[in-house]
């Protein structure tokens, strides 16, 4: 944990102390937060030339436009990283979440590139294996893209299904990474 966050950690327990007062009561006190509890979660940046998260997501990237991946910047990973998991879905799709894309097996400190694969490529919603862009038919949609980092490779044929792939991480996933985008459709 890093000294900023244990500062922050010990400051809001202050803060509930203090704000709590020496009184008692009859009921429960509310839990405080764990804060310290995520010390083992660790998180790391994705970003994008083409888009800021929380940001709306240029037609060249979705099914009104190229359709084409946009380059994605994975932040700093632990030095145990194996290799990279990439999931792209839409959670606001009308018959629950889609996925986009999926992709394991991507060299970790590496730049994804715009319109490539940069790894083994498994099973979308559309039933295929390439990149399919934001194409909501109504509204607005948030799309996020994923990232996992993993201690190990996955071993997985092209075209495995996300839930095979969700089963073969499941206990191998250091660090985690989110960029979300959102689209209506032109």
């Amino acid at each position: 944990m890093s000294t900023f966050t244990k500062i922050v950690a010990l400051a809001t327990i202050m803060m509930v102390i203090a704000v709590s007062g020496c009184t008692t009561t009859d009921t429960e006190p509310e839990p405080i937060p764990d804060i310290i509890e995520n010390e083992n979660q660790n998180t790391f940046t994705i970003s994008t030339s083409a888009f800021d998260n929380n940001a709306e997501i240029p037609s060249r990237y979705t099914c009104d436009g190229d359709n084409i991946n946009p380059e994605l910047v994975p932040g700093i990973l632990p030095e145990n990283t194996e290799s990279l998991v990439l999931i792209v879905d839409d959670p606001d799709a009308p018959g629950g979440t889609f996925t986009h894309w999926v992709v394991w097996n991507i060299e970790p400190g590496s730049i994804i590139n715009e319109d490539v694969v940069p790894g083994v490529q498994g099973l979308n919603d559309f039933k295929g294996t390439d990149y399919i862009g934001p194409c909501p038919p109504s509204g607005t949609h948030r799309y996020f893209f994923r990232a996992y980092a993993l201690d190990t490779m996955i071993d997985l044929n092209s075209g495995s299904t996300r839930t095979a792939l969700e089963q073969a991480m499941q206990d191998h996933i250091i660090a985690e990474g989110e960029l979300m985008g959102t689209y209506s459709k032109k």
